[in-house]
């Protein structure tokens, strides 16, 4: 990776995923990296954010001090309401993911196939916590699932791999991945290049990356 100058930071990566989310959408975000996404949506883009605990209509997260213990997504984290937001049962929350009303999910993962398999739940280590949540509802119930991770764990295995070897959580479920080194499109060919990190070569792209990829100017060949 030493032919790298630079990676998508975290904050750059919630930047562009939030460039991919239309005007009108109903979108949930997962917990973790993906809540960061709701402090780069555009003020004039009317973007509708929902939490499995209860909420529709959140806003960025809120200014130091201003935070409101009653007020909290799925990840436990101080949020603000938008007007117009509402608060219902969680319940109803899980009816609208299961439901098909959520145009995207933006979820973090372990592991990503090849084909769009998603493994976010347990690693499948003994020690481990499982925390399923609403992954399965939302990566299932969605229209378009977006993946936000980092492309490598953090002792460097690839996380995009041909084959999920952690519990699947979904099956053909993702749409789009974001990582720190570049934004895949998860296509019935294989996964397509759309951007990579400056300084990034196509090559060093596939060699931390275990699955096949397109090059950028397969595109066309892609969609074919």
């Amino acid at each position: 990776m030493s032919q790298v100058s630079d990676r998508f930071s975290r904050d750059q990566m919630a930047e562009r995923v939030a460039q991919d989310i239309p005007e009108g959408a109903y979108v949930n975000l997962g917990i973790g990296l993906p809540t960061k996404v709701a402090n780069f949506l555009p003020p004039e883009r009317e973007v509708f954010l929902h939490s499995e605990n209860g909420l529709l209509g959140m806003g960025p997260a809120p200014a130091p001090g201003a935070e409101d213990d009653d007020l909290i997504n799925a990840g436990k984290q101080p949020v603000t309401l938008l007007t117009g937001g509402a608060y219902f049962h969680h319940a109803d929350s899980f009816a609208m993911m299961r439901g098909g009303h959520l145009d995207i999910c933006v979820l973090g993962a372990f592991q990503v196939s090849g084909s769009g398999d998603l493994a976010n739940w347990h690693t499948g280590a003994p020690d481990a916590i499982p925390a399923v949540g609403g992954a399965m509802d939302l990566a299932i119930g969605a229209k378009q699932v977006f993946v936000m991770m980092e492309h490598l764990t953090k002792t460097g295995e690839p996380k995009i791999v041909e084959s999920c070897s952690y519990p699947l959580t979904g099956i053909g479920c993702v749409s789009r991945i974001y990582t720190d080194l570049a934004v895949l499109d998860v296509t019935p060919q294989g996964l397509q290049v759309r951007e990579m990190a400056p300084g990034l070569t196509f090559n060093d792209l596939q060699a931390v990356t275990a699955a096949r990829l397109l090059p950028p100017d397969s595109e066309q060949g892609a969609r074919a």
